[in-house]
């Protein structure tokens, strides 16, 4: 095992949360600052690959996320007046024993992680970040916003799209992108017969719901937008009701489209962009991960998981390899050609979908890239 003795975590998103789980069950002490004092992410559900279920086996939270979310297996794609395209399997991944997907709520998983990093002990600080990172050739001194300063034998920089830690020590580093979509995103009460995924095309907009317990769904809508304007909040409810209307004649959206207007559909929306950072993730003893490096767009519902599954192999290699040096190489090494794949395929049936390209490609791209997810990390 590579010589750790204090590690330390930027950022308590999901990506950041889990690598401290692994790394505390190595035995090595962990600290992890989250800027946010609230610890709270918003949102309202996020979808979950199988690939993803199979992280969080790992983590050892995968009992209480299918407890309190709803897993499933495959996904149906109707034309938006509600004709049967194709239904796309979405197969176990190898290795575990879980389902090929499912949904829960944003809050619900944050939350079951939190606990799990608490209750492993992480040494959590909220509403604190650094000042100032001096990576050196054996670790790292860290000033943080509270006048503190610590020497690390690594920094895990977890900080997400607009990480503060890649623009500091990556500044010639790619910048998001906008990819000339947003996303609309919504709780509804789910009907019994929303059992699984399901999804309606139309010429501009793509409708998703997905069921994220007994008694919700979450329902997601994808809108073509060329440039990223700004969307003032109060009119989001009206906007997604008003475009499923009259986009999708499909009786089930039909009837969905008022229920946007409640107050409890917790309508939001968001631009989509992505990133894909080319190695190296690091300098000296810092390594990026997650989305600092390889945030998606949620076109294949991975953009959390891949993140996860990242903290995991990092952890891995950490224990595997002899040296810090190594491990890092070794994680980059095993990273690089999965994220990719995500980033890129995502990108591309966005792409696909803005341009009204063939359909076919859209869903044979889908089924090769869940299958490809499927294989061991």
């Amino acid at each position: 095992m590579a010589s750790l003795t204090r590690v330390l975590i930027i950022g308590g998103g999901f990506t950041g949360m889990s690598a401290g789980i692994e790394l505390r069950k190595a035995g090595i002490d962990v600290d992890l600052v989250e800027i946010d004092p609230s610890w709270r992410p918003e949102g309202a559900g996020i979808s979950i690959s199988g690939a993803t279920l199979r992280a969080l086996m790992t983590i050892g939270v995968y009992h209480e996320v299918k407890a309190r979310g709803y897993l499933s297996t495959g996904l149906d794609v109707y034309t938006a007046t509600g004709d049967l395209i194709t239904s796309v399997p979405t197969p176990p991944p190898a290795g575990a024993n879980v389902e090929g997907g499912g949904a829960i709520m944003r809050p619900v998983l944050a939350r079951i992680l939190a606990d799990a990093t608490v209750a492993v002990g992480v040494n959590v600080r909220l509403g604190t970040t650094f000042t100032r990172i001096e990576p050196l050739d054996d670790g790292a001194d860290v000033t943080f916003t509270d006048g503190t300063r610590q020497r690390y034998d690594l920094v895990i920089g977890a900080d997400g799209l607009h990480s503060k830690v890649r623009e500091t020590l990556f500044p010639d580093a790619p910048k998001p992108q906008y990819i000339g979509q947003a996303v609309w995103r919504a709780i509804l009460p789910r009907p019994a017969d929303i059992i699984r995924p399901t999804m309606w095309v139309g010429q501009s907009l793509k409708v998703g719901v997905n069921p994220v317990s007994d008694d919700q769904m979450y329902m997601f809508m994808t809108e073509n937008r060329p440039t990223n304007e700004y969307v003032d909040r109060s009119d989001w409810p009206t906007l997604m009701s008003e475009a499923l209307r009259t986009g999708f004649p499909a009786e089930r959206l039909q009837q969905a489209a008022p229920q946007l207007l409640e107050d409890s559909a917790r309508v939001d929306f968001r631009s989509l962009l992505n990133l894909l950072v080319p190695q190296p993730w690091r300098r000296g003893r810092v390594i990026l991960i997650g989305d600092t490096v390889h945030a998606t767009t949620p076109h294949l519902a991975s953009g959390a998981g891949i993140g996860i599954e990242s903290a995991l192999a990092l952890a891995e290699e950490l224990q595997a390899a002899s040296t810090v040096d190594d491990a890092l190489g070794r994680f980059e090494r095993r990273r690089w050609d999965r994220c990719r794949m995500v980033v890129e395929n995502s990108a591309r049936l966005a792409e696909i979908e803005i341009n009204g390209g063939d359909k076919a490609e859209h869903a044979q791209l889908m089924r090769s890239s869940m299958e490809a997810l499927t294989q061991p990390i």
